[in-house]
């Protein structure tokens, strides 16, 4: 009998990530990224619901990064927005780039995928909005700063992504923001 192997989870998003790139979203199979991984496809059911998620399977940790970064006793929204953004740069460390690029092809040729990732998005700015108003932000305003941390995470990822950019994560967003602010004073 086969030893077990730990780290099933990885393997799959791994198989997973390498074959859709190969044979397209559509033409990948849960079989295959099972195969592929060295696992049965009753694991992968184990760890994923289907292999849609295998590109989506973090979504707490996701908003529990931004909201874990808000800073108690701050009324400003765009300090809220600053904090927010400098929370989530940990998970987009230059360990993550290759990947989130391959993950970001991937979604970019399936429409299903981009609306998949669309409400991923949406649903962190209705996180956000809440956890902003439950710290007393009036809603217009908690949304407004929601939204636009949203915003400003979506502009930075798809920068921090793109082929020929070297620059961490930080460092886009600040420059993203910085722009933003610009706007401002137009």
């Amino acid at each position: 009998m086969a030893r077990w192997q730990g780290g099933a989870a990885e393997r799959l998003k791994e198989a997973a990530l390498e074959l859709f790139q190969i044979q397209g979203y559509d033409g990948t199979t849960v079989a295959e990224i099972a195969a592929a991984a060295g696992v049965t496809e009753r694991t992968f059911f184990r760890h994923f619901t289907d292999k849609r998620e295998v590109l989506f399977f973090d979504q707490r940790e996701f908003e529990r990064t931004f909201l874990d970064s808000l800073p108690e006793g701050t009324a400003d929204p765009m300090a809220l927005v600053a904090a927010v953004l400098g929370g989530a740069a940990r998970l987009f460390g230059e360990e993550r780039r290759a990947w989130a690029r391959a993950r970001q092809s991937v979604i970019g040729g399936n429409a299903g995928l981009q609306e998949r990732e669309l409400l991923k998005l949406s649903l962190l700015a209705v996180s956000l909005t809440r956890e902003l108003t439950e710290r007393g932000i009036d809603p217009i305003s908690a949304a407004l700063a929601a939204e636009t941390a949203v915003t400003v995470f979506r502009t930075t990822f798809t920068a921090w992504v793109a082929d020929a950019e070297t620059r961490p994560f930080p460092a886009i967003h600040d420059e993203v923001l910085g722009r933003l602010r610009a706007l401002y004073s137009i």
